[in-house]
C-alpha cells in the first residue's frame, strides 16, 4: 500500500510540471506561474537563476541560486537592473522601455513561455536578450512578451543580467578574487549562467536542451556576438539570431579595452568613490555608485570569457559554429541632431584623412539635406551594418553553418509626421516576436502580415536553423560572392545587399587601421 500510495504521489506531481497545471518543479525547486486567459500557455516571471549580486556578490561571477522548500510564485517579473528610471526620448515610447520600478540590484530573474503540455513535447527554446547599449534595459519590457511566440511552438524565455558599471567593472582586486584571473564581462558570465539554467530545466516546460537558440537586439545582439565567440559557452546554444549589432569591429566611441586597461579605469573609478580598497567600494550604496562617472560599461577583452578580439577569434576559426540570422534597420541609427553641412564635411576631412574623398563619395554632403541624410546613414553603417555584415563574411569563410542575412526597411506607422523615424533602431522588435499589439501605433493590415512572417522565419530558424517553411517568400543563404539579403518592407524577397558601396568603405578604413 505504501509503494502504490508513493507511486501515485509521484505521478501527481509529474502531472503539476508537465500538464496543464501552473506549478513546475525545476532544478532549484517547485515554481507556480499564470496561464493565459485563452488557457494555451503558461506564464512563469520572475524566477532565479543565480543569487543575488549584492553585497559581497556585488562584481562577482553569478553564483548558484540557493533552494527552496514549498512553491515559490512566479507571477510577476523580478525587478530590472540598476540603472537610471527610465524615461522616453528620441524614437523610444514608454512600450520600448523597462517598467519604472522595481529596479535594483538583485536583478538575476528570467521569465518563461510555453505551450507544451508534456515534457515529452520538446520544443525549441529560443532565449531573448535585450539592448540598452550595456548600460539599460530589463526583460520585462513590454516588446518582449512571450506569448505570441509561444504559441508558434518555442518555449520562450527572456533574461534579466547586469548593466552599467554593475556588469563591467573591472579592478586588479577583482581580478585577484575571482579564482579565474581576470574581472568585468559579469553581464556576459550572467547570461551564460541563464543558459546554463535552460540547459538543467528546459525540459520541465516542454523544451529542448539541446535546440537552444539565442537572440538580441543591438547591445542583446552584440551580447550575441560575444557568446559565439566564448568558449566559456561552448555547447549552450544552438542558433544565434543578431538584430542591429555585433562587436567584429571597435567603435571608436567606445573601443574594446584589455584587461590591464579596464583595471585601470577601474581603480581611478574607485579613487573617484573614495574608495581605497574592495571592501570599501561593495560597501557604497548601489545609488552612489550608479551616479559615479568613469566606471567601465561594456565588454573587455579579459582572457577568460573572451581570449582575444572577436574578430581575431573567427579569423582562426574557434567561433562556436553555430547558424546565423543577421540583419539591421533601414534608419538604424543612434544618434542627436545631425550638425549643419559645413561642419559635418570638416570633421570628414579631420577623421578620414587621405580617405575623405572617397568617404564623400558614398556620403555626400554638397547641401544641408544631403548632409543631414548622409550623417544618418553613415551612423548607421558604422554602428551596426558593418558589424553584421563583417559578422556574415567571417562566418562564411571560416565556418560550416549557414547565414541568412536581412534589412528590416519598413516605415513604422507613426501617429504625426514629428513621430515617424521611419525603420528606426529596435523598430523590427515588435515585428519579429509578433507584438505589434504591445505599441501604441496606427498599424495597418500590411503590417500585421510583415509581425506574421518575419516572427515564422524567427520560429522556423529556432527549430531547423532555416527560416523557411512553406507559404512564406524564399530567403536564400547568405553567400558574400552573391551578396543577397532578405528585404523585409511592404514586399520580402530576397535582393542584392544595397548600399554594399558604402560597406566596403568601412572595410577599407577599418582595414588600414
Amino acid at each position: 500500500m505504501k509503494i502504490r500510495l508513493a507511486l501515485l504521489l509521484t505521478l501527481a506531481v509529474t502531472s503539476l510540471a508537465v500538464g496543464q497545471s501552473s506549478i513546475v518543479e525545476i532544478a532549484s525547486g517547485r515554481i507556480e506561474g499564470t496561464t493565459t486567459k485563452a488557457g494555451d500557455i503558461r506564464v512563469f516571471k520572475g524566477i532565479p537563476f543565480a543569487a543575488p549580486p549584492v553585497g559581497n556578490l556585488r562584481w562577482k561571477a553569478p553564483q548558484p541560486v540557493k533552494a527552496w522548500a514549498g512553491v515559490r510564485k512566479c507571477t510577476a517579473f523580478g525587478p530590472s537592473p540598476m540603472q537610471d528610471k527610465p524615461a522616453p526620448f528620441r524614437y523610444w515610447s514608454s512600450e520600448f522601455l523597462i517598467p519604472e520600478a522595481p529596479i535594483g540590484e538583485d536583478c538575476l530573474y528570467l521569465n518563461v513561455w510555453t505551450g507544451a503540455r508534456s515534457a515529452a513535447e520538446k520544443r525549441p527554446v529560443l532565449v531573448y536578450i535585450y539592448g540598452g547599449g550595456f548600460r539599460s534595459g530589463g526583460a520585462g519590457c513590454a516588446i518582449y512578451d512571450g506569448e505570441a511566440m509561444a504559441k508558434k511552438g518555442v518555449v520562450f524565455v527572456t533574461v534579466n543580467y547586469r548593466v552599467g558599471v554593475f556588469g563591467f567593472l573591472a579592478h586588479p582586486e577583482l581580478s585577484q578574487e575571482s579564482g579565474y584571473k581576470a574581472s568585468g564581462n559579469y553581464a556576459l558570465l550572467d547570461l551564460i549562467a541563464a543558459l546554463k539554467w535552460v540547459q538543467k530545466n528546459a525540459a520541465a516546460f516542454g523544451g529542448n536542451p539541446a535546440n537552444v537558440t539565442i537572440a538580441g537586439q543591438s547591445a542583446g545582439a552584440s551580447a550575441v556576438n560575444y557568446l559565439t565567440a566564448s568558449p566559456l559557452s561552448k555547447g549552450l546554444f544552438h542558433r544565434a539570431i543578431a538584430e542591429s549589432g555585433g562587436s567584429f569591429i571597435s567603435n571608436p566611441s567606445r573601443p574594446t579595452l584589455t584587461l590591464q586597461s579596464a583595471e585601470q579605469q577601474g581603480v581611478e573609478f574607485a579613487k573617484n568613490l573614495g574608495a581605497t580598497s574592495l571592501s570599501e567600494l561593495r560597501n557604497k550604496s548601489a545609488e552612489a555608485i550608479l551616479k559615479a562617472s568613469g566606471g567601465l560599461s561594456a565588454p573587455i577583452v579579459d582572457g577568460y570569457l573572451l581570449p582575444e578580439g572577436i574578430y581575431e577569434i573567427y579569423a582562426k576559426a574557434r567561433q562556436n559554429d553555430v547558424p546565423l540570422l543577421l540583419g539591421w534597420n533601414q534608419d538604424d541609427k543612434v544618434m542627436g541632431a545631425p550638425v549643419k553641412a559645413e561642419v559635418f564635411r570638416e570633421q570628414a576631412k579631420k577623421r578620414f584623412g587621405d580617405q575623405v574623398d572617397a568617404y564623400f563619395a558614398v556620403y555626400p554632403a554638397a547641401t544641408e539635406e544631403e548632409s543631414a541624410r548622409s550623417q544618418g546613414n553613415s551612423n548607421r553603417d558604422e554602428s551596426f551594418a558593418i558589424q553584421d555584415y563583417t559578422w556574415a563574411k567571417m562566418q562564411c569563410q571560416t565556418g560550416k553553418a549557414p547565414v541568412f542575412l536581412y534589412n528590416f526597411n519598413r516605415k513604422v506607422p507613426a501617429h504625426t509626421p514629428q513621430t515617424q523615424f521611419g525603420a528606426f533602431h529596435t523598430g523590427e522588435v515588435p515585428y519579429a516576436y509578433n507584438n505589434l499589439h504591445t505599441v501604441d501605433r496606427p498599424w495597418e493590415a500590411i503590417d500585421q502580415k510583415i509581425a506574421d512572417v518575419l516572427s515564422s522565419y524567427w520560429v522556423n530558424f529556432a527549430k531547423t536553423g532555416n527560416p523557411n517553411a512553406r507559404n512564406l517568400p524564399v530567403w536564400p543563404t547568405y553567400k558574400p560572392h552573391q551578396e543577397n539579403v532578405q528585404m523585409i518592407d511592404q514586399i520580402i524577397e530576397s535582393r542584392l545587399l544595397p548600399d554594399k558601396a558604402k560597406l566596403v568603405f568601412w572595410e577599407s578604413y577599418y582595414g588600414r587601421k
